[in-house]
């Protein structure tokens, strides 16, 4: 048994991706898959920024008073055109300029359709890997997160920004895609000033999940209703555990959960 707060699990991109849960030790969780599991909530949640037990979590893991203050919850965490940091500004400049005045990338990632998002660049491919997707590109290089936001902006009239996890964790993939091409088809449809901002990297990296069942139908687990969750562990995809018979779990969804899993 191991027991701890639930991070982020932390990912390392091989021919198989590799899981590991951060907990009071590490767990590999791919040594995991085909095995019968038990996780159990222990009742407490420990904000991820100031450590305090909070009732409830908010934005994936603050209590509510650093969910409102934190940059790391700040709105140009999910609208980077948003993002200030490049003026010295934002709820923690010195943070921003640390996390968001720094070289970020925006991509095309491959799932069930093709999707546009943006990350730091030391942010690659873990990102990537969080999504679920099966296959990524980079599309443009930009000074800060202002800037790649700017470019994401102009590629949503082509490309959604959202993942539809469902038909990800059912693994619906639409095999037609070649991000290569969906990124040469766009020189002729931006304009210059954010073609000026394209990669010269075209490197498709694809990536591979330890699954050995995807499920029909998605059953989602929640601590907060449910707090044990037990079964056969048939796969990691995103940040998500999946179980014999299609109940999910989003691990990044109950960070800061005092967990135990044996």
């Amino acid at each position: 048994m191991v027991v701890g707060n639930i991070r982020k699990m932390s990912t390392h991109l091989n021919d198989q991706i590799k899981y590991v849960l951060n907990l009071s030790e590490d767990v590999n969780m791919n040594d995991l898959i085909g095995q019968e599991i038990h996780l159990e909530w222990r009742g407490v949640i420990h904000c991820i920024k100031c450590s305090k037990v909070t009732k409830k979590s908010f934005g994936q893991g603050f209590c509510y008073p650093c969910f409102k203050t934190a940059p790391e919850s700040a709105e140009c965490i999910i609208r980077p055109e948003l993002c200030r940091a490049h003026l010295g500004e934002g709820r923690d400049p010195e943070w921003e300029d640390k996390h968001h005045n720094q070289p970020h990338i925006v991509y095309l990632a491959a799932s069930s359709a093709v999707k546009v998002g943006v990350t730091r660049c030391d942010q690659v491919p873990t990102r990537w890997i969080d999504q679920g997707a099966t296959a990524a590109i980079r599309l443009a290089e930009a000074p800060n997160r202002y800037e790649a936001g700017r470019v994401e902006v102009a590629l949503k009239e082509f490309f959604t920004d959202k993942t539809h996890w469902q038909k990800m964790l059912r693994n619906e993939i639409d095999e037609s895609i070649d991000l290569f091409s969906e990124k040469k088809a766009l020189e002729d449809r931006l304009p210059a000033d954010i073609l000026d901002l394209f990669s010269e990297n075209d490197e498709v990296v694809h990536l591979n999940y330890p699954v050995l069942e995807y499920p029909q139908k998605v059953k989602s687990q929640n601590f907060d209703k449910s707090p044990v969750v037990h079964g056969k562990l048939v796969g990691i995809k995103g940040q998500y555990l999946l179980f014999a018979g299609g109940e999910v779990i989003n691990m990044r969804r109950h960070t800061g959960y005092y967990v135990e899993i044996k």
